[in-house]
């Protein structure tokens, strides 16, 4: 009898179920499902209170109903019957939180609560929490903690004690009224299984946890707040499962609620990027796979310890048994783009992209691939959402240079996709310049799937072939090749990711390479490139932070 696992995906914007079959790796039935409160960053769903800026929340009860519409579409369009359905794999955006109580309800769901921004999910790109980063860093390194080298010298806004520290400031009593404070990826194994487990990913990448030697101290968190000093054991689990363990099976309620067997294998959660990495075929040290969307992560493995400005961290077995996983990443990618064509495009262009049946996007894309590299004299930074490695520093903000009367959308818009790839090319030499070999690069996404011109550009960018995964769906994938690990071969599984990869996983036959004409003109703007980048993010100015503090200002 044939097995099938199943992957779910859960993004930004909606959660992606795919159906897998264990043999082969082949895609059986796929079926994305909305969040109906999409990101919550302008006004709270329950009150109408208009939140602050750098807030990003999102409605717990949306994984739930977004989770059952798409697997239960997944089990009508293949016709799998559940019991085939040996294994569930999940994974998630990160570090995004929620705090719960003792039997995971979340505390936006408690009509006592509901009313209370700090309540709610945080999501990922919250960076309300900047400040708290600031403070977490300045008493590592003033108490000399080792940790902080993990993290390239920094722990960014977006991860779980900088948000886990603005609750207790900001809203003691949510903070206290919560039983648990839970990353949103072993919440949902938590719904799941019945059983709540933590991750090593996300825990390792996010939360400061280290395998040899766990949490920071108490010590250091009473640093931080007296009653912050007891964090780990009053609101976590120090019991920390490795990736690619079993968590538990599908309970018999969350099994008739999905159209699925009760006892099904449940894996331990994940990070959504990092599940990536095997389902482009990577199961080796020097190849950077670059998992390209509204953000963009970069990981590579290797079999020791590197410390890398500004890196994301590395985790021993973070994302592959047996491995340093190394990741950075940049915070605005897709959203850069989506931002311009939503908020900077004339009426001409929108009625021409309607008439030609086209998006905006591309009717923009095929305008600027008719432009040479530097024909536009515009260069841009790509902080519109904060720089995330190098600088860790959510407080940067975007800047373009360069524009005159007659600059058209089109030329902004490749600005936009080259100061994209600039950011990928900073990542990648400091890796290189610290001891990390990226031999090769290898594409996931769903930028790479649907933009050659981006995938052109970045190859011309940084002199590397880019190759492809095969599948569109590279997260999912890697979640369901985890579920078959969890269920194992004894119940038509596999006993190990990297045979999962084997048989499971595949890269396009095509690839971008480099034209050595267009990079050597990259080459020359990217030295002015990085001449910005360290004038508005290291020492040279504080435009930037004071432009974003007035806005905040005039905003209270």
């Amino acid at each position: 009898m044939s097995t099938y696992v199943l992957g779910l995906d859960f993004g930004t914007l909606s959660v992606r179920a795919l159906l897998v079959a264990v043999e082969d790796g082949r895609e059986v039935a796929c079926a994305v499902s909305d969040y109906k409160h999409g990101v919550i960053d302008q006004t709270l769903p329950e009150t109408g209170e208009a939140l602050p800026p750098d807030w990003a929340l999102q409605h717990p009860q949306d994984y739930l109903d977004a989770m059952t519409a798409a697997v239960r579409e997944v089990m009508s369009i293949s016709g799998v019957a559940p019991a085939s359905v040996i294994g569930i794999g999940t994974d998630f955006t990160a570090c995004t939180m929620l705090p719960v109580n003792s039997f995971g309800v979340p505390l936006a769901l408690d009509p006592k609560w509901a009313g209370h921004k700090h309540a709610w999910v945080k999501l990922w790109k919250h960076h309300a929490a900047q400040p708290q980063a600031n403070r977490i860093n300045e008493v590592a390194e003033a108490a000399g903690e080792s940790f902080l080298q993990r993290y390239g010298g920094k722990i960014s806004s977006e991860w779980f004690f900088s948000k886990t520290l603005q609750l207790l400031e900001e809203a003691p009593e949510v903070y206290r009224a919560a039983d648990r404070l839970i990353e949103a990826s072993d919440w949902i194994v938590w719904q799941l299984t019945g059983v709540e487990t933590r991750n090593a990913c996300t825990a390792g990448y996010k939360a400061m946890w280290e395998k040899a030697s766990g949490f920071p101290s108490s010590a250091f968190f009473r640093c931080l707040d007296p009653e912050f000093e007891h964090v780990v054991d009053e609101k976590m689990l120090r019991h920390i499962a490795p990736i690619g363990e079993k968590a538990g099976e599908l309970t018999a309620q969350m099994a008739e609620r999905l159209g699925l067997s009760a006892g099904t294998a449940v894996a331990v959660g994940n990070i959504d990027a990092h599940v990536a990495v095997p389902a482009t075929t990577v199961a080796g040290e020097g190849v950077m796979v670059a998992i390209m969307g509204t953000s963009t992560c970069h990981m590579v493995l290797g079999r020791e310890a590197r410390i890398v400005e500004g890196m994301c961290g590395y985790v021993e077995d973070g994302i592959l048994p047996g491995f340093f996983g190394f990741e950075a990443g940049q915070s605005c990618v897709g959203d850069h783009f989506a931002w311009f064509a939503e908020n900077c495009v004339p009426a001409s262009y929108e009625r021409e992209a309607e008439e030609r049946s086209l998006s905006v996007h591309e009717l923009l894309t095929e305008k600027a691939a008719q432009l040479r590299p530097g024909e536009s004299g515009l260069l841009a930074l790509d902080w519109w959402n904060g720089n995330r490695s190098v600088l860790v520093d959510a407080d940067l903000t975007g800047l373009l240079v360069g524009c005159t009367l007659n600059t058209r959308p089109e030329e902004i818009y490749r600005a936009l996709i080259e100061a994209t790839a600039f950011g990928t090319n900073i990542i990648i030499e400091a890796f290189v310049s610290n001891g990390i070999e990226v031999n090769e690069i290898v594409a996931c996404g769903g930028l790479p799937d649907r933009n050659e011109l981006l995938m052109q550009i970045y190859a011309d960018v940084t002199g590397r072939e880019f190759k492809i995964a095969e599948s569109a769906q590279t997260c999912a994938l890697g979640s369901a090749m985890w579920g078959a690990v969890a269920a194992g071969k004894a119940r038509g599984g596999y006993d190990d990711i990297a045979e999962a990869a084997r048989r499971m996983a595949r890269v396009r036959d095509c690839s971008f390479k480099p034209v050595a004409e267009n990079h050597a003109i990259y080459r020359k703007l990217f030295i002015e490139y990085q001449k910005l980048h360290d004038y508005f993010g290291r020492e040279g100015s504080n435009a930037m932070k004071t432009l974003k503090n007035l806005r905040k200002q005039q905003l209270q």
